[in-house]
């Protein structure tokens, strides 16, 4: 532990103040095992306190137009373009990426800040001159009230504060933000970015909490929608709850993402791609390649290139510059990844690389695990169809497109898949047929940028709305439709209106 870790607090309406619970909760240093801060759990009262402060910012924020909300995001870009470094290395270090995998997720909250910053375009509505005879229609789009975003500890910055906050924000909304309790130091520090962009109190409010407190947001009358991320378990109580309350819902949950590898391919670069997907991030990413089909002539060698560049990868703490894999995000996680390996081995896959064991000289406490493949993966085995979440690579064998294909299909989860092949037939074959919700044409981890929705298919996601693109739009606003007409002077002598109020043309011969 810390000689002293950080004690945390939590955000409402506009000012950080300490908890008064009592309870705390550990965030560790993953690469040298250190506790070096602690997270309230706040109460279920600070919970109230946070959407009702959300609640009292609404009516004003939602008036403010448009085109005044984004000075804040503009100022909010150039705060984040001024504090990259600072806060790439505060990831690296409370969640256990390396340098430039959190540079990449602080930078996904700078795309989407940019995208939202187009909200005049991006919420203008319809209109139609004339619909019938001297009647108008103006569709418009509007803020709904207090979101509730849920966020999980594996991406501090892009998603609470770049998924889930701008897009709120900008449309009009407001927002009470629950900071993952592992990893809740990244998104802190952005708050006090918006806050110095000039947010006004209340539009935004985090809090840290246990799921007891946190279940209060999905029933609570004030709160009109709610975005997750995190387990499938999880997302379908959270999508169950809180749409039976009235809410909208949006949870990005678990995934399996495969490759299909046809034996047309580049085959050193696509080994290297995958490895670079199946282990960037320590694996703790929903759209990491874990799962590889790959067609029967070329295995024996892909499965050869990825020991040798598995191997070739330095493990080390996570902010030191030349490290390419650092640790999982704590003990629990990795115990849980290191279960799943032996798991493997049960069902009878062939371990060729093992990575438990790993000690790194000097930081012998931190939460290391060593790429790990499995080959001879054969369909029914949890390992190669279950979301493991760390470095761990399932190599399935198959004898063509088709049978890789199908076997990629047959997967519960559909969030991303990717094909590697030279072949543009088999390619437009892929992207037609695959049931991923983003697919990779030789590109192992196919995110699209932030003008784009994170469209996962399947059990990966439940609700009708996507984060982030028009999808986000849509989620954090409701449309408005107003039809209008004015009398004329010979209307306003009749005394009985249309049934339909002149907002159907009838036929000539039904008047």
């Amino acid at each position: 532990m810390s000689a002293n870790p950080r004690r945390l607090n939590i955000f409402i309406d506009g000012a950080w103040r300490e908890s008064r619970s009592d309870a705390y909760m550990d965030c560790f240093d993953p690469s040298t095992g250190e506790v070096i801060a602690r997270a309230p759990k706040a109460s279920a009262a600070e919970v109230e306190e946070a959407v009702q402060a959300a609640q009292r910012a609404f009516p004003a924020w939602a008036k403010t137009p448009p085109s005044a909300r984004v000075q804040v995001l503009f100022r909010m870009k150039a705060l984040l373009d001024r504090h990259l470094d600072e806060l790439t290395e505060l990831c690296a270090r409370e969640n256990g990426k390396v340098l430039n995998e959190a540079m990449g997720d602080v930078l996904k909250v700078t795309e989407v800040v940019e995208f939202a910053c187009g909200i005049p375009q991006l919420m203008k509505g319809s209109a139609l001159l004339n619909c019938t005879p001297g009647y108008d229609t103006t569709q418009y789009l509007e803020p709904l009230g207090v979101f509730a975003g849920i966020a999980p500890w594996n991406f501090p910055a892009m998603i609470p504060m770049g998924w889930m906050a701008p897009l709120c924000i900008a449309t009009g909304n407001t927002l009470v933000l629950k900071a993952a309790s592992f990893t809740p130091q990244t998104s802190m520090r952005i708050m006090d970015l918006w806050q110095q962009a000039g947010l006004p109190k209340g539009v935004l409010n985090l809090v840290t909490c246990g799921r007891q407190e946190a279940e209060l947001l999905l029933r609570h009358p004030d709160v009109k929608g709610i975005s997750f991320v995190g387990s499938t378990s999880v997302g379908l109580h959270v999508y169950s709850v809180a749409s039976a309350n009235g809410k909208r819902v949006q949870a990005l949950t678990e995934a399996k993402n495969h490759a299909l590898v046809l034996k047309d391919c580049a085959l050193e670069r696509t080994a290297r791609g995958i490895i670079n997907s199946a282990c960037g991030c320590a694996g703790e990413r929903c759209m990491a390649l874990p799962a590889v089909a790959v067609e029967e002539p070329v295995a024996d060698r892909l499965v050869e290139l990825l020991k040798k560049f598995m191997q070739e990868l330095r493990i080390g703490p996570a902010y030191h510059k030349e490290t390419q894999l650092g640790p999982l995000v704590n003990a629990d996680h990795r115990r849980f990844v290191t279960d799943w390996i032996q798991k493997g081995v049960d069902e009878g896959a062939r371990l060729v690389l093992d990575g438990r064991g790993v000690k790194v000289p000097g930081y012998e406490g931190g939460f290391y695990l060593g790429p790990t493949l499995f080959d001879h993966v054969r369909p029914g085995m949890a390992v190669g169809d279950q979301e493991v979440f760390g470095p761990v690579l399932c190599v399935k064998r198959v004898k063509d497109f088709e049978e890789g294909l199908a076997l990629m299909n047959g997967n519960e989860f559909a969030n991303g898949s990717v094909i590697y092949t030279q072949s543009g037939h088999h390619a437009r074959e892929f992207v037609e047929r695959t049931h991923g919700g983003m697919v990779g044409v030789n590109v192992g981890i196919p995110v699209p940028l932030g003008m784009f929705g994170f469209t996962g298919h399947k059990r990966s996601f439940f609700g009708d709305l996507h984060a982030m693109g028009q999808d986000g739009v849509r989620f954090f606003t409701e449309q408005k439709s107003v039809t209008s007409h004015w009398f004329t002077d010979a209307e306003s002598q009749i005394g009985v209106a249309n049934s339909w109020d002149g907002t159907i043309i009838m036929p000539d011969d039904k008047r």
